[in-house]
Formats: structure tokens, C-alpha cells, sequence
């Protein structure tokens, strides 16, 4: 019981510190209360995030607030074309001592950070791509076959325009899958623009104060994971990413028509993970089986692929995602 009661507590203080954090950040990214939650849950489950969204919607200025909120050491990578491995990696140089010695001495590239932002990440060569992949999924790179830990916490936020994609190279399934969440990050509605216009045209602009820091940030992730998770909600995570496996039994009729093939076992961690950090942030103990459902478009979109012949005709995972979850939810109010 005693165990109980400070795992309680301790929730319950930390909801109270991801309240702070979220007033701090939503004093310089206005309006977007939505992408704010999901960048945060993807933060507490220690995965990354991959933001789309069209130029001058202030992802750029979300991500460098995220590193002052959450004090930790963030970098930031303008892909292109040209980039190179050794450009994001770092590389070995020859140095030459007072003595006339020589000797290799490396050099940390910007991925040594807590907090990366990628920005435009589909424009540089795959080549340049896969060199994140190893530092996404292990926290370590490898460079003249010698592997260097990151330091932890490592996230990784990166962005893509959704529109133009002349000249731009798509991430491949392996890399996509590495996202914890991909996050739309949408037009404001006309009031909302209207505050961020008096809020960032004027001689002052309001700033965020750092709330948390690396090891505390850490240990939140440690609590996340010992949150309690009823078994209604943990069936519905498996219905849910199972359903959109065109060769399950199980999928609708619809998914087996489009989708060429479906969310894999990590699709399923990632939502467990998720609807526990959309529960702190709503400031509840425990999840909800409408904590899966919400979070089931921003965790499996990009973890899927449809058919050609459904791209030729214009369907959309999203949408597709949209009206499974709502069928889930009428069973489960008729239930």
C-alpha cells in the first residue's frame, strides 16, 4: 500500500512540474496545444518525433523552446543535398603536438547534443539519412570503427514540408519507424494567428524558463514506464495495430482493400507508451481506452504504407485511421 501511495505521489508531482512545462511552452508557441502534448509525450517516453508541417509555422521556434523548457543541450542540423555523414557524425583529424607529434583527434559532430532538430530532413541523400539511424535507435554512433555514446537523454525532432518534395529524398521504412510519433503541425485559426501576430510583432516577446534538466527528464521517463495500465486498455492497443495488418484475420474489410502492409509489434510498444504520457498531461493516473484511440493517428500514419492502387485513387492513411479508431470507439460505447 505504501508503494502504492508514492507511486501516486510521485505522478501526481510530476503532472504538476509537465503543467509548468507546458504553460512555459505555449507562452512562445501559441495556439498549438495539440502538437505541444505530442511533442511532450514523446519527450517522456525518450523516443523522437518527426514534425510535419509547411514552412513558417514555428516548428523551428517549438523545438528551440523545448530545449529551454526542458534544459537540455539541443543542436540544430539544416539538411541539404550536400551534407555528409562525417557533417552530422563528426570526423577524425590529424593534429600536430608541440612536440611534433601527430595523432588522430576527433572531432564531435552536432549530433553530440540531448536535443537534435532535423530540420528538413528528407532533403539530404540517404546516404547522410542512415547515418542517424544507429544514434536513433542505439544512442551511439560509429565513426572509424570506433562507436561513442551519446549523452542521454538523446531525442531526435525533425521536420518535413509536406508539399514540396522536388529535389527530396523519402525516408526509408526502417528510419520512419524509428519515430515515435509524427506530428502535423497545422495552420492557426484566425484568433490564434491574431495572438501570435500582437504576441511576436511587438518590442517584447515572452520567454520560457527552464523546468526541467536532463537526469530529471530521465527519471519521468523511469515513471512513465511504472504508471498501471488496466487490461481494457492494453486489448484495445492490440486491436488497434493489429486491425490495419491487411493479412490479419481480423482487419476490416477496408484495410485488406488498401493498405499493402501495416503497423509491426513497435507500433504497439510506442502506443502503450504514448497513452500513458497523454494521461499525465491531462493530469490522470491512469490511461484510457480514449487515450488509445487519440493517439492512434499520430503513432501508426507513418508505420504503414497503402497499396498503389489506393494512392492512385487518392485514399489517405489518416483518414483511414480516423474511421477504424471510430469504429472501435461505437463498439466500445455500445459495450
Amino acid at each position: 500500500m505504501a508503494e502504492a501511495e508514492d507511486l501516486v505521489a510521485e505522478i501526481e508531482a510530476l503532472e504538476a512540474k509537465l503543467a509548468e512545462a507546458k504553460q512555459s511552452i505555449t507562452a512562445r508557441f501559441i495556439g498549438q496545444e495539440r502538437v505541444v502534448d505530442l511533442t511532450l509525450s514523446a519527450l517522456l517516453c525518450g523516443g523522437h518525433a518527426l514534425l510535419i508541417g509547411l514552412p513558417g509555422l514555428g516548428k523551428t521556434r517549438l523545438v528551440e523552446t523545448l530545449s529551454t523548457v526542458m534544459g537540455l543541450d539541443g543542436n540544430r542540423i539544416q539538411f541539404t543535398p550536400d551534407l555528409m555523414p562525417a557533417d552530422i557524425l563528426g570526423s577524425e583529424v590529424l593534429e600536430t603536438g608541440a612536440d611534433g607529434s601527430r595523432a588522430f583527434k576527433f572531432i564531435e559532430g552536432p549530433i553530440f547534443c540531448q536535443l537534435l532538430m532535423a530540420d528538413e530532413i528528407n532533403r539530404a541523400s540517404p546516404r547522410t539519412q542512415s547515418a542517424l539511424l544507429q544514434a536513433m535507435q542505439e544512442k551511439v554512433v560509429t565513426v572509424a570503427g570506433q562507436t561513442r555514446a551519446l549523452e542521454a537523454p538523446f531525442h531526435v525532432l525533425a521536420t518535413q514540408n509536406p508539399i514540396e518534395q522536388e529535389g527530396t529524398y523519402p525516408l526509408p521504412e526502417a528510419q520512419l519507424d524509428r519515430f515515435l510519433v509524427q506530428i502535423d503541425v497545422p495552420y492557426p485559426d484566425r484568433e490564434t494567428e491574431k495572438d501570435i501576430l500582437l504576441a511576436t510583432t511587438g518590442i517584447e516577446e515572452a520567454e520560457s524558463h527552464q523546468v526541467f534538466d536532463g537526469p530529471a527528464l530521465i527519471a519521468a521517463q523511469r515513471l512513465l514506464r511504472r504508471m498501471p495500465v488496466g487490461d481494457a486498455v492494453v486489448e484495445m492497443v492490440l486491436d488497434l495495430v493489429r486491425a490495419f495488418r491487411p493479412d490479419d484475420p481480423a482487419a476490416p474489410e477496408r484495410v485488406k482493400e488498401i493498405v499493402a502492409w501495416g503497423p509491426g509489434p513497435r507500433a504497439a510498444q510506442a502506443l502503450m507508451m504514448t497513452v500513458r504520457a497523454r494521461a499525465l498531461l491531462q493530469g490522470r493516473l491512469v490511461p484510457s481506452p480514449e487515450d488509445v484511440l487519440d493517439m492512434a493517428k499520430p503513432v501508426l500514419v507513418h508505420r504503414m504504407a497503402l497499396s498503389f492502387s489506393a494512392r492512385a485513387r487518392g485514399e489517405d492513411l489518416g483518414n483511414l485511421i480516423d474511421e477504424v479508431a471510430s469504429g472501435m470507439a461505437r463498439k466500445e460505447d455500445a459495450a
